[in-house]
């Protein structure tokens, strides 16, 4: 008998971590090559877990719910081979903390005292990794960098932390002390503190944050997890990007008429409805190629310039939340290409069916805010990219149409680009000349092409 190390997958450039959100085997089940044991979920995507091995599962090591990081060992499963299996030794150094603690209830004194310090370990690695909660807070008592880093994200106040009762050694506040105390003062309706970074050689007031008034008909929702993360995300890039927006009015009548003229023969053809959409993504596609400091993202201060064209394209879901998946090597696609890779993405979206590959590597984002009515929009830059693309609703409008024998009023078809990019490193010139080369594209189009 051997046991294999089932293990949480790479599941993304920018994805660190997953929580667990269904066990779909038991301890003692069966399990066949390929045959997924567990469900787990990101801020991105939802996923399975496929067993590498056959066997029996024997360990499930964390619970439901819980968070797992990318490379931790989520289940052990037991068989018959011996061939390119670990064997699982019980004081291997993988088997850490996060992992042993959750095999079983019944933990003997040695185990209990090997997984404080294991987690005191780890504590300290992350402690590496994350800022402290203030730097001109101070305390007598000692915390663990992880537990000061749930403090500054929670707003709980040193004050607040030393009046807490540990249940580590020596009355030490374990993560699990203070996400206890989180949960009881959110069931409590306390409100957490608003913590504001000190601005270099200035003064800081901190606002007073009030609690919303509620009534007895309210209703109060709690927010989803996928709603949390997205929330968390935009409130990262408005903090982290300077967003300056430009907007331009476009004429697509020559679209608009290309369309309708070929659609049904297009759909015989290639099985396949056109839209707008990958018309759209084209004209980005080739004016990201012509701008290329715009196919750019910001590490620190350091810009990388991507030499692929990734676009992401915002879909919305079913639940109102929205993803982006990801249109690779958007350049060198047809229209034919890129009408097959929106409709093969947009289908996988709606039915909850995308690869972790599917939403990764991105570098510039789109966004379809017409196709809920919206006439323009100022979207959120997705980072770490420096840009992002708006397509309002397109919308029958008088204009002028200017003719060798004159002007005169027409019903034109017209929609407005709204492009949001990144200050720091995007001057007003690259932005304006960016979506400028946009409508450019889309007003040029060739009526007459083939597709």
């Amino acid at each position: 008998m051997a046991k294999f190390e089932l293990k949480l997958p790479k599941m993304g450039e920018s994805v660190a971590e997953a929580t667990l959100t269904s066990w779909l085997k038991e301890v003692g089940d069966r399990v066949e090559l390929d045959e997924p044991v567990v469900e787990i979920a990101t801020d991105k995507v939802d996923s399975e877990i496929p067993s590498e091995v056959e066997g029996t599962l024997v360990k499930k090591l964390f619970k439901v719910d819980d968070v797992v990081k990318v490379g931790q060992t989520v289940a052990i499963i037991e068989t018959d081979s011996v061939n390119n299996v670990k064997e699982i030794d019980e004081s291997d150094d993988f088997l850490r903390a996060s992992d042993v603690a959750l095999i079983n209830n019944d933990k003997g004194p040695d185990e209990i005292t090997t997984i404080e310090k294991s987690t005191q370990i780890i504590e300290e690695m992350v402690g590496e990794m994350v800022d402290d909660v203030s730097p001109v807070q101070t305390s007598d008592r000692f915390y663990s960098p992880l537990v000061k880093n749930i403090a500054k994200q929670e707003g709980v106040s040193f004050e607040e932390l030393d009046k807490l009762k540990g249940s580590g050694k020596e009355g030490r506040v374990t993560k699990n002390d203070i996400l206890a105390y989180i949960e009881n003062r959110s069931k409590n309706g306390a409100s957490p503190k608003t913590e504001i970074k000190q601005a270099p050689k200035a003064i800081v007031s901190e606002p007073v944050v009030q609690a919303t008034a509620t009534r007895a008909e309210d209703e109060v929702l709690e927010m989803t997890r996928m709603g949390k993360l997205i929330a968390g995300h935009m409130v990262n890039s408005v903090q982290t990007s300077a967003h300056v927006q430009s907007f331009i009015e476009v004429d697509v009548t020559n679209i608009v008429k290309w369309r309708n003229k070929i659609k049904e023969a297009f759909l015989k053809r290639e099985g396949e409805k056109i839209t707008f959409t990958p018309i759209f993504m084209q004209a980005v596609a080739t004016a990201l190629k012509e701008n290329p400091m715009l196919n750019i993202s910001v590490e620190g201060d350091k810009i990388i310039r991507h030499k692929n064209i990734n676009l992401g394209m915002a879909t919305a879901l079913s639940d109102g939340n929205l993803i982006v998946p990801v249109i690779k090597n958007a350049d060198q696609l047809n229209l034919v290409g890129m009408t097959k890779a929106v409709n093969s993405l947009a289908l996988k979206a709606r039915t909850n069916k995308l690869s972790p590959d599917d939403i990764q590597g991105g570098t510039y984002t789109v966004t379809n805010v017409g196709s809920f009515g919206s006439v323009m929009g100022t979207p959120i830059i997705n980072q770490p990219q420096v840009g992002i693309l708006a397509l309002g609703a397109i919308r029958k409008m008088p204009a002028v149409v200017e003719t060798s024998e004159g002007d005169f009023i027409g019903i034109r078809h017209k929609m407005f680009l709204s492009h949001s990019y990144d200050h720091r490193v995007v001057n007003g010139a690259l932005g304006g000349m960016f979506i400028k080369r946009v409508a450019e594209i889309l007003e040029g189009f060739d009526v007459n092409q083939a597709f």
